[in-house]
């Protein structure tokens, strides 16, 4: 039985001189998976209270001061031998790797002027440490609580405000474009999804990729959701079955497959690390919303930013934003000048220290149609929600243009673009 979140909190507390006031608990994780605190802690020295400040972007304090910061741990329900292969609760376990690896490892390579929690302490790296062994193979990281700069929460599949989507597209654009610098010119030194990476471990091939980010970001994709495809492919009673999951005219894939392998990372130049799960229920706001936080980067990974885009939209941008004002959607809808703006507002904020044909408007384009045919096959596949009309209107209207067809199956032919 793992430790209870307060004893785990005290120890790590202790690695850096600092006394555990109060603990509570936030919300249980996803089935049962572990839970997030809200933990206050005391310095007792200056040089923890100046380390702590700096973390926390405060003035410096010191002995006695205290600090609001958060308590990741997870702590999985007991599972059969059998249940143990289960591709969900692999995925769930490899995530909660890859969130600490990135609070732990990449954040600090970001740099100032974008809004992420910074990693306090983790069990990343414990050995010699005082309580090692009551944390070993316990996955907790402690944090700065975000709150506090941060106090407006978005709700459950809430929308946000003008203000609120054109802070979030900045932070994304930030956030993709400053990743550039942080790639591995290696694939073999992300994650594989879930299965794979199992089998992979088990071979002693990824002994040395075990706590770094997923190839693929996101967890959507096709590659880990063959069953829900397969269901959809079967349901006939969904006009999404047809038009995604038949085959390709001339080709062995349907256009689901094909949209999948386009947005695969195979180290193009605009690819980048992309959140893989952005939503309003992921991010905080200052009270006026003029600046943005996202959390919840357990599927942090390699990808097109246009991935979190298609995401972001569908769920969590107004319609309003996106076309044109008192217009009743049609069956088709072709791109409108408020999701051109946005779209135009983000690649100008991403290429704004780059050259503009790194990504060119018209490969970036197809690759924003591609996203939302990807997203929509998801959606299709598990469940709609969000601006379900509008994206259905658009990816009716992208899979009927000949020329997007076209470009999707010459380059997966001649090499994705």
């Amino acid at each position: 039985m793992a430790p209870p979140p307060e004893h785990v909190a005290r120890i790590m507390l202790s690695w850096h001189s600092l006394d555990l006031i109060s603990c509570t608990t936030l919300q249980t994780l996803w089935a049962g998976y572990g839970h997030i605190c809200a933990i206050t802690a005391r310095a007792t020295t200056d040089a923890a209270a100046e380390h702590v400040s700096k973390l926390c972007g405060v003035e410096p304090g010191t002995a006695g001061s205290t600090y609001p910061l958060i308590l990741k741990l997870i702590s999985p329900p007991r599972r059969n031998g059998s249940g143990n292969e289960d591709e969900g609760h692999l995925r769930k376990m490899l995530s909660y790797e890859v969130e600490q690896y990135f609070y732990t490892a990449v954040v600090p390579l970001l740099g100032d002027g974008i809004a992420v929690a910074r990693c306090l302490a983790s069990t990343r790296d414990v050995e010699g440490k005082e309580g090692a062994e009551e944390l070993d193979h316990l996955i907790a990281t402690i944090m700065v609580d975000l709150r506090p700069r941060f106090p407006v929460a978005g709700g459950q599949r809430s929308v946000l405000n003008r203000t609120q989507v054109e802070r979030s597209i900045d932070w994304l654009a930030s956030f993709h474009s400053r990743s550039w610098g942080l790639l591995s010119n290696d694939l073999e030194e992300y994650l594989l999804p879930p299965l794979e990476e199992v089998v992979r471990r088990r071979q002693g091939a990824g002994k040395d990729v075990q706590n770094g980010l997923w190839l693929n970001g996101g967890y959507t994709y096709l590659a880990t959701r063959r069953n829900e495809y397969s269901s959809l492919a079967q349901d006939t009673d969904s006009e999404w079955s047809d038009a995604l999951c038949r085959a390709y005219e001339g080709t062995l894939l349907s256009i689901a497959e094909m949209a999948a392998l386009c947005l695969t990372p195979n180290g193009r130049p605009m690819e980048s690390y992309i959140h893989g799960d952005v939503k309003s229920e992921n991010l905080f706001t200052t009270t006026n919303g003029d600046e943005v936080a996202f959390f919840d980067f357990q599927y942090v990974g390699r990808g097109l930013g246009v991935c979190d885009l298609a995401k972001l939209f569908t769920c969590s941008v107004p319609l309003y934003m996106l076309v044109d004002a008192n217009e009743s959607l049609p069956e088709r809808l072709t791109m409108r000048d408020g999701e051109k703006q946005l779209l135009q507002q983000y690649r100008t904020r991403l290429l704004q220290d780059e050259e503009s044909d790194l990504y060119e408007w018209t490969v970036f384009k197809r690759h924003w149609e591609t996203a939302l045919v990807d997203w929509c096959r998801f959606q299709a596949s598990w469940g709609f929600w969000g601006n379900t009309e509008w994206l259905e209107a658009r990816v009716r209207s992208i899979l009927s243009d000949q020329e997007w067809r076209g470009w999707l199956h010459q380059n997966i032919n001649g090499g994705i673009l």
